[in-house]
């Protein structure tokens, strides 16, 4: 099982819907989105219905409706709101509560609650820490990576899904806001021992950038958060004059449209990003000029590449800017727009779907590479391409 941080699910587990937390990047679940220019936040769960099966997506006054009926009759107008999304079979639709949608949104912004923890899964079952965030209460009661994680408040993780182990963390079930505390077992070699942490409001960079030898600069953006556009900008503007670079998608699972046009900026000069629809109506996304249009680039994608870097992935593609490697994306192409109930909620249902600029569908399809990899081969045969497309600076 690929690696999963311990952080920012949105609080909906409890509800019983077998969801699919999606952000398994900065955020390991809760804020990946098809978040369009004049649309808002969504689709922060990836769910999937079998081919052929979906129906037409509910209208937002048809769930309204719902949900003012039930408040009249003394019933809950989310439960009702979130049976006729259900009913609809719109895949990417969802209800919020109104503190769940605050921290869908906080998350956007690069916020959190948590104890700065990333895990896996190993092949036996155990949960094993992958990294610990510098100056989170793991870090600060000596929390390394590779010690094993035990139990969460005295429940053993052992076997569970790393969501699982997420939810417990965080006290998903209480609604545990920053303050409270969760007592974890850790294990490191043959010492056992407990440590009480205190959840806190943390931050976290989405975008990472390492220097491999031989120049080469490897961008990854594990979510479209606020700034993230502004932070691969500056990346490439910092890399080697140049040398290739490598933008790593592999997991994100979308985020900010905006920043995702943000980040196509940095390597076009303008021109369009994609297209896409709200209710029958057209529209499209450019990027802004003054982009790094000569650096050699490669994108590298797999299964978890979705939503908003699926239409960067594409927008680069498309244009001729970038050889794409590694395997077919997910396929999370459509729009949502989200609407207020009468308690405060929020019910998102799609209302349309974007294009890449060549006119190609991704929603149930996602892209092809130019270069099919495996997980383990995609860096190195990234290097090698950028090897093969050669260092602009030398050539007239």
């Amino acid at each position: 099982m690929s690696g999963r941080d311990l952080f920012c699910p949105p609080r909906r587990t409890r509800r019983g819907a077998a969801l699919t937390l999606v952000f398994a990047g900065v955020l390991v679940a809760g804020a990946a989105t098809g978040s369009f220019p004049d649309t808002g936040p969504a689709d922060p769960y990836g769910r999937r219905t079998p081919a052929g099966a979906e129906r037409p997506a509910p209208r937002h006054e048809d769930v309204q409706k719902a949900a003012a009926e039930a408040m009249a009759d003394g019933k809950s107008p989310m439960e009702a709101a979130e049976r006729a999304v259900s009913r609809s079979g719109d895949r990417w639709g969802a209800v919020y509560s109104e503190g769940e949608y605050q921290e869908f949104q906080e998350a956007l912004d690069g916020q959190y609650t948590g104890v700065g923890l990333w895990a896996r899964r190993e092949r036996d079952g155990r949960i094993q820490v992958t990294k610990v965030q510098p100056g989170s209460p793991a870090a600060d009661a000596g929390i390394r990576k590779a010690d094993r994680l035990r139990s969460v408040d005295g429940e053993k993780v052992d076997g569970r899904p790393v969501t699982e182990v997420v939810s417990l963390l965080r006290g998903d079930a209480e609604d545990a806001p920053a303050g409270t505390t969760v007592t974890v077992g850790l294990q490191r070699g043959t010492r056992a021992w407990t440590e009480t942490l205190h959840r806190a409001r943390l931050s976290t960079d989405s975008v990472t950038v390492r220097r491999l030898p031989g120049r080469v600069t490897v961008i990854g953006i594990a979510a479209f958060t606020k700034g993230s556009g502004d932070a691969v900008r500056a990346a490439v503007r910092e890399a080697p004059a140049g040398a290739g670079i490598v933008l790593d998608l592999r997991g994100n699972s979308g985020g900010l449209v905006t920043e995702a046009v943000a980040t196509a900026s940095a390597f076009l000069d303008g021109g369009l990003v994609a297209t896409y629809d709200v209710d029958g109506a057209q529209r499209s996304l450019h990027a802004a000029g003054g982009g790094d249009t000569v650096r050699p680039l490669v994108v590298l994608v797999d299964g978890g590449t979705m939503s908003a870097a699926e239409m960067l992935t594409g927008a680069l593609q498309d244009r001729g800017r970038a050889v794409v490697i590694g395997s077919r994306t997910f396929g999370k192409g459509s729009v949502q727009m989200p609407t207020e109930l009468p308690d405060g909620s929020v019910a998102e249902l799609t209302v349309g779907h974007y294009r890449t600029p060549s006119g190609h569908a991704v929603d149930g399809r996602g892209l092809t590479p130019d270069l099919d990899t495996g997980p383990q081969e995609a860096l190195p045969r990234a290097e090698t391409v950028l090897t093969g497309l050669g260092d602009p600076s030398r050539h007239p």
